[in-house]
């Protein structure tokens, strides 16, 4: 349906039966978000919010809370949209199948962006802090909005085309920030508004930034998409849409005229304000840093004007359903973009950048025993391609070896892999490189490590399904226990700062025992603060080792070596996992409006029934 707007949605997901409102009165402080986390996880409606303590707008949150939901808004779009893309990936497809793509060259004419010369969203001015204030989680330095959708053009442009329209984070008050008059913009130095910010400083000017909250919800969702070079993002919200983006220029800024809100403003490109801490999506808080100030001109809305917002924190949340429908659309374009690579897969449950999976040809005449050669050139082509570029552990196998193999069956994959790497062999390392920004297990802002682990060939290893006995552990170290086959967590004693000791100590003490050796069952060990916590699930695993170690750091070995500066080592493979003191605190709620919201849903409360 072409949903002229966000409230012509709701009004749609109500009919249906997919959001449900609430009229008492909530806080935005630490409230609004313990709720969403419950509904997103109960698999709940979309809630609006009548009423928001300290504002005059309601809220809506959930409305991409279930893949079942996501694909109902987009239900007359994902289809023509995922043609398009195929198109771009094979134009020859055109010719195999025309019936199949016929409408798609009508579709792209009719998605491109539309000046208009008002709109609703001018109806109206607000303030910074008439906005509800949501604050997400305890130590979140003050609100942001956690649907934006961030407009910049390229300094000296040639229009609505050179746009970039992006989802970074926007702090609306706390810290220096001046009430009113400024917010705090969060972005990575490689992505669209990145490549403008370094532009407008080259010419000496300030750039032009526009903050849309609200809209039809492809809007948010067009912004979050990885696009393919040379396709517009505003291009794609028309396409999800179904109906054109429609923008204004009002003083020089760019104002999209369906949005509900609308903040435009400046940013002086020579001038940073501390920005954060704010709980972000590998389940930390990402830290106070300096970061661009947006010097707010105006705030504008529509009549009737409803605030959207998620939450971010430890996956899964309501990103994971973007994320997934992302997948199906974009899934063409891989082997286009990278020749020779199948599918990858960033893991939602070790925070999408640190573990990144993948499927590739071993396609190299193999003059001797199978083993990883192209595989290796695919590596280093996706840790240079758009936002995989961001995988710290990049865990590749060949295709050929298992065709029916599924990447998002983690399990099954890690399964496969485990069998088949050589720990002598199979790891490759990239030191004193550049990581997510927000991951903190390296060693500063945007500086760490990763490493590629590749698999090809004949299995080599049959994995233990049962926890080894009488494992010669150093002090300190225990209990011991099998997180999945092959793969062991092992408790260590608390970080103290010296890791890389500890961590080689527990590997030379294992020299000569069952993980000793190329055959061993238990190639992969964790060494971890909690044991049992680490082996409940597959997603804890996930999260804790990849999110709390740096590849070059808190990676040792069983009888691990050094030859021309390959390291490689002759059993199980131990990742130090264990939090350590330069890392971010995890995500925890307020025990108190746990409490408080727990009675919202009680018997007879206006949250009963929802979660």
């Amino acid at each position: 349906m072409a949903y002229r707007s966000l409230r012509q949605c709701i009004d749609d997901l109500e009919r249906h039966r997919h959001l449900v409102r609430v009229a008492q009165p909530v806080d935005p402080h630490l409230e609004l978000a313990a709720i969403q986390r419950r509904l997103y996880a109960a698999g709940g409606p979309a809630v609006l919010f009548e009423r928001v303590h300290g504002s005059p707008f309601p809220a809506v949150s959930n409305l991409y809370g279930t893949m079942e939901r996501g694909r109902f808004i987009f239900r007359d779009t994902l289809a023509r949209v995922r043609q398009a893309i195929e198109l771009r990936a094979d134009p020859v497809a055109a010719l195999r199948r025309p019936w199949r793509y016929l409408s798609a060259p009508l579709t792209g004419l009719r998605s491109l962006p539309m000046r208009v010369s008002g709109g609703p969203v001018l109806a109206h001015r607000t303030t910074v802090s008439q906005l509800p204030g949501i604050v997400s989680w305890p130590r979140d330095g003050g609100p942001f909005i956690t649907l934006p959708q961030v407009l910049t053009r390229r300094p000296g442009g040639r229009g609505i085309m050179d746009s970039n329209l992006g989802m970074y984070r926007v702090q609306l008050a706390g810290n220096d920030y001046e009430r009113d008059v400024e917010v705090g913009l969060h972005y990575q130095i490689h992505r669209g508004i990145g490549v403008h910010h370094a532009a407008a400083r080259d010419r000496s000017e300030p750039l032009r930034v526009s903050v849309f909250v609200g809209g039809p919800p492809a809007h948010a969702f067009a912004a979050v998409m990885p696009m393919p070079e040379g396709m517009s993002e505003l291009v794609m919200a028309g396409m999800l849409a179904g109906r054109r983006f429609r923008w204004a220029e009002v003083d020089g800024h760019v104002v999209s005229t369906d949005a509900d809100f609308c903040l435009v403003g400046r940013i002086d490109p020579t001038r940073t304000k501390p920005e954060g801490p704010f709980g972000d999506h590998l389940g930390y808080y990402s830290l106070v840093h300096d970061f661009p100030v947006m010097e707010v001109e105006a705030v504008y809305h529509r009549e009737g004007a409803i605030w959207p917002f998620t939450v971010v924190g430890r996956p899964p949340q309501e990103d994971t359903t973007f994320g997934a429908l992302i997948h199906e659309l974009t899934a063409p374009m891989v082997p286009v973009e990278i020749p020779g690579l199948v599918a990858m897969h960033a893991v939602d449950a070790a925070g999408v950048h640190p573990l990144m999976l993948a499927l590739g040809s071993e396609r190299y005449v193999p003059y001797r025993p199978r083993q990883p050669q192209e595989l290796l050139t695919l590596a280093n082509a996706i840790l240079g391609f758009n936002q995989a570029s961001l995988a710290k552990y990049l865990v590749i196998a060949a295709h050929e070896d298992e065709p029916a193999l599924a990447l998002h069956d983690e399990a099954a994959f890690l399964r496969h892999v485990l069998r088949r790497f050589d720990p002598r062999r199979d790891l490759h390392f990239h030191t004193r490189t550049t990581i997510d920004t927000l991951d903190y297990s390296g060693t500063g802002l945007n500086a760490g490590s990763k490493l590629v682990i590749a698999a090809a060939g004949e299995i080599v290893r049959e994995l233990g399904t049962e926890t080894p006995a009488d494992l010669p552990l150093p002090e300190g170290f225990g209990p011991v226990r099998l997180v999945m086959p092959g793969v062991l967590a092992v408790q260590g004693p608390e970080w103290d700062g010296s890791g890389e000791a500890v961590a080689a100590g527990l590997g030379a003490a294992l020299e000569g025992s069952a993980l000793h050796g190329l055959d061993t069952r238990w190639p992969l060990v964790v060494l971890c603060d909690d044991a049992d916590m680490v082996a409940r699930s597959l997603a804890n695993f996930l999260w804790v080792t990849f999110t709390r170690s740096n590849p070059a750091h808190d990676v040792h070995g069983v009888g691990a070596f050094v030859e021309h500066k390959h390291w490689g080592c002759h059993g199980a493979v131990i990742v130090d996992a264990r939090s350590k003191a330069h890392h971010a605190p995890a995500l925890e709620e307020d025990p108190e409006v746990t409490r408080r919201v727990e009675a919202l849903a009680g018997p007879g409360g206006p949250l009963h029934g929802l979660f």
